[in-house]
Order: C-alpha cells, then structure tokens, then sequence
C-alpha cells in the first residue's frame, strides 16, 4: 500500500518560514518512512490574514512599518513553488468556474487545459533549457504538470485566454524543472536566469505578461516571535507586519471565514498519491483539519497527527466550528489520532480527554519557553521518535 503524508502549517506562517519547515518534515519523513511522498499545504498566503486597507487601522503604522520589499516577497514565492510547484495552480482551481458565453465551439476551460497538455516546446525553448543543463529536468517537469490533477482543476476555471492560469503553468514548470535539477545535485541557476527561462515559455504559451491578481498574488510578511515592548510601540507597523498580523490575524479570520482553508487542505488531499493518507498539522492547522474531517468524510485519510494544536481547547471552550460539546467526531472521522503537545508550550492542548474515542496524547519536552516553544517541535528527536512510533 503506497501511503502519501500531508503537511499542513500552523498560523503566522508565511513563504520563508514555511519552506523552511516543510524542509525539515520532508527530511525527518525519509528517515521514517522512505517510500512515502509528502505534499505541503500552504495555505498562510490565499487564507491567512492580511492588511485590506495597508495598515489603515494600526496607529502610526505607515510610519513605522517594517515591512519587506516586493523583491523579497517573489523570491519567498518560488521557494514555495521549488517545493510545491501545483501550489498556484491549486488556488486558481479552488475560484469559481468563469461564466462563458452562448457562443459554439469547445469551453474556455477545455481549450485551455487541451492546449497547455499538447503542448511541444519549440527549439528555441529547448535549447535554453539546455544551455543550463536543464533538458531532461524541463522533459520531466512538463510531464509532471501536464498529468497533474492541480492542472486540471485550474483550467476548470479558466476564463476566454486563460491568461492567468497559463502564467502559473509556466510557473509551475520552471519550478518543477529546477527543483528537480537542484535535487539531481545540479547548480541552480541565479533568479535572472530563471526570469529569462520564464520569460521565454511564457511567451511562447501566450500568457501575454498576466501574472496572478487578486488575493492569489498578495504575500504576507514572515511572522516572527517578539514580545511587544515599549520599543515595540515606536515601530508598532513593523510589528503588526510580524506577528498581530499573520499570528492573531489568522486565527480570526478562520473563525470568520475558515471555509476557503479547508476547501485548500481538501484539495491538497485530494491531489496526494497512493491508496492511503496520513496528514500533520501544526498549530492552528490542526483546528482547520479536525473541522474538516468532522464535517465531511475526507477519503484515503486514515490517520491524524496534531501538533501543538488548540483543537481540544476551541472544543472545550464552545469555539470548535464543526462540534459542539458533548457531541464527538462522527464514524467517518479517522479513527487513529496522534496529538502531541508540550506543556511550555501555550497554544498546545490535551485532546484524549477531550476526544477519548479516536485521540491519543504524547507529552513532548522541547526545552524552549514560550513562545518558542510552540515553532520547536521540528528539530525535536523525541517528537519524530513519537511518530515514528505511532506510525508502526
């Protein structure tokens, strides 16, 4: 039985940090379990929180904001995109299906999706993916996202030109490509040079110079863990950029509007290989997953391992969305529930009492204080040692 494992990140979390992480899980997965593929969800972009008004609210935030450069802000988006190259096209699958006119002849969204899987670089394209050493990379990525189920439901929602969707398509393969190159243990080639491959296949794909709009394309700040002090209060926007407002931020809005996360988690599942599937959930992304497989039968998803999640807590207080106390996890919840939790950790919690039909707790000491406490449980031997364990 091939089992895939998906990875679902915690509140605050933005590009850097999160490729970071999903780094080290894929790493400590290997060890465990070789044979399993792991797939991130990144859902701290398209569902997490972020400033709709610039910082219109926060006092003196134009003044004092630390925010980073757009530059900085693309480059954290191809990391995300070296490891999970369906990423964009993902959250252009999960918009609505574009209205298409009474006019005869193929959808949109066919002629999109039968353009881009017959398509046959041209020797030009080639022979610059070539002078990188790049060639048989580039055959296999384009396969790769040709045959992807994420390609298939993007073009679904494909408007006349598609524009946008070919943008991410070309993305996609160039991320492919050289992540697969890097892999291989080849030298990546510098962010100009990637631009020029980009510039080239996006070009002969048509995608006229569109690239993602909307909330698709808005990146937040890397969150980090600060204490506000009076010092703090003189760069109260830096702040707010780094921690009110991807950390709070995210856990507001998914109690307002947590549906978009979970449809994304669904969609990430949806899109693992192999007969069965074992997701981990970090933090505000355990609330999100356990929401999810209460509401709807999730299929191939047979286990669940929480981490440092707030789960029981949100169950216990009456803020869980999709279960109210006393009620518990219906018979098509996943029946073996892993939740690992450390007692310096503050926004970690004891699910067995809470759920004693399906949850198991395991005590982790990860020898930080709070908060950084809750981000240490990667690095921790004991803790893959636990799942590991669980596992079997």
């Amino acid at each position: 039985m091939q089992r895939s494992v998906v990875f679902v990140h915690g509140t605050g979390v933005r590009e850097e940090s999160y490729e970071k992480t999903l780094t080290t899980v894929r790493t400590a997965l290997k060890e465990l379990r070789p044979e399993s593929e792991v797939r991130g969800c990144f859902w701290g972009r398209e569902a997490g929180a972020r400033l709709a008004l610039e910082g219109a609210s926060i006092p003196g935030y134009t003044e004092s904001r630390g925010g980073r450069k757009k530059d900085d802000e693309a480059v954290a988006v191809w990391g995300v995109l070296y490891q999970d190259p369906g990423y964009e096209l993902r959250l252009l699958g999960l918009r609505p299906a574009a209205v298409s006119g009474m006019g005869r002849g193929q959808s949109p969204a066919r002629e999109l999706l039968d353009e881009l899987t017959g398509y046959v670089p041209s020797a030009q394209v080639r022979a610059a993916f070539t002078a990188h050493d790049l060639e048989d990379a580039f055959d296999h990525a384009l396969r790769e996202v040709v045959a992807s189920p994420e390609l298939r439901d993007a073009a679904a929602t494909a408007d006349e030109g598609g524009y946008e969707h070919r943008h991410a398509f070309a993305r996609a393969v160039v991320a492919s490509t050289l992540a697969a190159a890097v892999e291989g243990g080849a030298d990546a080639p510098d962010g100009l040079q990637r631009d020029s491959l980009l510039s080239l296949l996006s070009s002969e794909l048509h995608t006229q110079g569109r690239s993602l709009g909307g909330a698709v394309a808005k990146a937040a700040a890397t969150p980090a863990l600060r204490a506000l002090t009076w010092h703090a209060r003189r760069r109260r926007g830096a702040h707010n950029d780094n921690l009110l407002v991807p950390a709070v931020g995210d856990i507001l809005r998914y109690q307002a509007r947590g549906r978009a996360l979970r449809r994304l988690i669904k969609r990430t599942v949806d899109h693992a290989p192999g007969d069965a599937v074992t997701v981990i959930a970090h933090s505000l992304g355990g609330v999100a997953c356990v929401d999810l497989m209460v509401e709807e039968p999730i299929n191939r998803v047979d286990q669940l391992i929480t981490v440092g999640s707030q789960a029981p807590f949100f169950y216990e207080a009456g803020a869980l969305v999709s279960l109210e106390h006393p009620q518990q996890p219906p018979d098509h919840f996943p029946r073996r529930w892993l939740n690992l939790y450390d007692p310096r950790d503050l926004l970690s919690f004891r699910a067995a009492q809470a759920f004693p039909t399906v949850a198991t707790d395991h005590e982790v000491d990860n020898h930080q204080p709070f908060p950084f406490a809750h981000s240490a449980y990667w690095d921790n031997r004991a803790v893959w040692g636990a799942i590991g364990a669980w596992l079997g």
